[in-house]
């Protein structure tokens, strides 16, 4: 059976990377767009990239123009936009998709393999949705929470903020 290891991945510079590298390290996965409304939690995945990474923590970017095109640029100007704008420094790769015929193998196993959704009332509630998600992503800033095993153990919607997600990185250590 495929585990999430044995997937490669292009980097945003084109050259093919294993998942492999990462084994062992918490991961919080992310499709994103650079002009999307949601572009700003950019800066809360930076302040979890920074406070964990010394930990064994990852944030791994993943562009993806299939909302509303609000990605278009290339995989260079995007990660200038990233930088110069949100000052980030976590790992991003080459853009994406991430449903449909093009779909990258990635993240059908992502979406495979999540158990549920933690929803977007966690900061009140700190509950686990009863609702399943279904195979589509539903937009950009979709996070996957995967532990030191390769296991997906959590699913965020778009709307769940980076910082919400801090206590749920933080009890994988």
């Amino acid at each position: 059976m495929m585990s999430l290891y044995d997937f490669e991945i292009k980097r945003n510079d084109g050259a093919l990377t294993s998942l492999n590298d990462y084994k062992g390290k918490v991961l919080l996965i992310v499709n994103t767009a650079t002009h999307c409304g949601f572009t700003p939690q950019y800066e809360g995945l930076e302040h979890l990239y920074q406070t964990y990474h010394d930990q064994g923590f990852e944030v791994l970017d993943f562009p993806s123009n299939q909302f509303a095109k609000q990605a278009p640029e290339s995989d260079e100007e995007i990660n200038t936009i990233c930088e110069l704008t949100y000052h980030t420094t976590f790992p991003r790769f080459a853009k994406i998709d991430v449903n449909g015929k093009h779909e990258d193998p990635l993240f059908s196993y992502l979406k495979k393999h999540s158990p549920v959704e933690l929803n977007a009332q966690l900061k009140k509630e700190k509950k686990l949705s009863k609702l399943l998600f279904g195979e589509r992503i539903k937009w950009n800033f979709t996070k996957f929470l995967v532990n030191q095993q390769g296991d997906v153990v959590a699913r965020f919607s778009p709307q769940v903020k980076p910082e919400m997600i801090d206590a749920y990185i933080k009890d994988l250590f």
